[in-house]
């Protein structure tokens, strides 16, 4: 079969880290070739890189075999290359015919030959089953509509090999059936589908190569009918077990919170919980493994009081949560490290004291009785106490947070969350972008407070950091918990394969 691409060396830096390094990649004419890897193997990077966005550090591209520089999106389209972002890029104040002509290849001058588009666009419609309304606001359509709009829209444009990044994150089982359907129909008329994802069944199911990425490098190449999922998973995952820098606890204290059938929209495979049933002890780390998008956001926003169970309950200390509101559980003492430090975690504009303190503002320490007044002097020794104990690098107190690193950031959280002895500590992604120093040192924190009692749920979509940390691990799939396993000598290729949902 004809090649139509070829990466070769492609390497991508960011300062000292590599997003990809040394990757190669062929992609036939008119195959569906699966690109398979964990969050932050470097997919998203590489399909970046072929479709102008960003610039290779190193390596060539070639389509149909000859050299190809291409420096931005427009240079990609016009060669023929279609991407549709796992973010769709649509303009919601515009109409889905609108979207679809967007920088329409056939426009000259000022003037849009509209009827002539519509029958070209109603034509690509019909012959590739895209069934789509052109009048309707994108606002007013379901995301599976969302999705046919922006293939048709890269159809339009003249793609014969078509990016699908995380095509079916957002997708009921019914939408990714026909989402398959048309892209069946696409590779049957001889395009090329490049297929990102993490989903052992749909790679199974729709692939005919796969390619898998891991750290950010090729591991190999297969062919689907001379693979398995279980072979895949292990590619996938396949890491040798690095021995833990902390003891395991095997037996925790009692449950400081336990959750019982708890269901939250749980016909939303990626944005809900189908029921789970899980606790935490005193003096032990839970660790929750997956993928990122498979019901862990759900789960952190229950356990801090952000939302609340649809059914099945939830049990704080031996007691049953009867209102779920953040304040609530503050007062549980519950702390929070959040998945968005930025948006979720910290106040930008306000100084490192004032983020510190910011649960503490009723404290006698530093307010009178009403906490109309607060005390000053107080609160910037005390925050200049927790800069020391914390180690956060910032010039003053008086600093704003905004202005501090990724890592000084996560320990001004760390700082005002764990400095009040919580008895659960939840924690989402809390080294995610953080250097390897900073990320030892919140490692640390986190095992002192498991340590001094705290149950402590953590969450990461980085399986090193669970196997690293945990005492228990859980993973979770499309909001389901697949299975329990021991944290000291845990199995790697079953969890492997239950992060893949086998």
């Amino acid at each position: 079969m004809e090649e139509i691409l070829r990466m070769e060396h492609i390497t991508k830096r960011f300062g000292e880290f590599y997003a990809n390094r040394d990757i190669n990649l062929s992609v036939l004419k008119g195959e569906v070739h699966t690109l398979l890897g964990e969050n932050g193997a470097g997919k998203s990077t590489l399909m970046n890189i072929l479709f102008g966005l960003y610039q290779p550090s190193g390596g060539q591209i070639f389509l149909h075999g000859k050299p190809v520089a291409i420096d931005s999106p427009a240079t990609a389209v016009k060669l023929g290359i279609g991407m549709v972002h796992q973010h769709f890029m649509l303009v919601e104040a515009m109409t889905v015919f609108e979207n679809i002509i967007l920088g329409d290849r056939n426009t000259k001058g000022i003037f849009i030959d509209r009827n002539a588009r519509r029958k070209e666009i109603l034509e690509l419609s019909e012959r590739y089953n895209l069934d789509v309304e052109l009048d309707k606001p994108i606002t007013e359509i379901a995301v599976g509509a969302q999705q046919r709009v922006e293939i048709l829209k890269a159809l339009y444009r003249g793609a014969e090999l078509l990016v699908l990044d995380e095509p079916t994150a957002a997708l009921t089982d019914i939408e990714v059936e026909g989402l398959f359907r048309i892209m069946k129909k696409l590779v049957g008329e001889g395009k090329s589908i490049i297929f990102i994802s993490h989903k052992m069944r749909e790679v199974m199911q729709i692939s005919d190569r796969i390619t898998i990425l891991r750290a950010g490098e090729t591991v190999r190449t297969v062919e689907r009918g001379e693979t398995t999922g279980e072979e895949l998973a292990g590619l996938m995952i396949g890491r040798e077990l690095a021995p833990s820098h902390y003891a395991k606890v095997t037996k925790p204290g009692a449950a400081v919170v336990s959750l019982h059938d708890v269901d939250y929209q749980k016909k939303s495979k990626h944005n809900g919980l189908n029921g789970v049933t899980l606790e935490v002890g005193r003096g032990e780390i839970l660790g929750i493994a997956g993928v990122d998008g498979n019901g862990q956001s759900q789960l952190a926003q229950l356990v801090t009081g952000v939302i609340a169970p649809e059914g099945g309950s939830v049990d704080m200390k031996g007691s049953r949560v009867a209102t779920f509101s953040p304040n609530g559980f503050i007062l549980e003492n519950v702390s929070h490290i959040p998945e968005d430090r930025n948006k979720m975690g910290l106040i930008g504009n306000m100084s490192v004291m004032e983020n510190i303190l910011l649960k503490e503002t009723g404290d006698p320490r530093f307010s009178d009785a009403g906490g109309w007044h607060l005390k000053r002097k107080a609160m910037r020794t005390y925050a200049e106490q927790m800069q020391q104990k914390y180690d956060i690098r910032c010039t003053s107190v008086a600093q704003e947070s905004r202005n501090l690193s990724g890592g000084n950031q996560q320990k001004v959280i760390l700082a005002r969350e764990l400095e009040n002895h919580p008895d659960l500590l939840v924690a989402v992604h809390p080294t995610r972008g953080l250097d390897i120093g900073a990320t030892r040192f919140v490692h640390d924190t986190m095992i002192s407070a498991r340590d001094a009692g705290c149950g402590v749920l953590l969450i990461s979509a980085d399986f090193d950091e669970i196997l690293e940390m945990s005492d228990r691990i859980i993973v979770i799939f499309e909001g389901k918990i697949m299975g329990e396993y021991p944290g000291s000598n845990p199995p790697i290729d079953q969890i492997s394969l239950a992060m893949a949902g086998k």
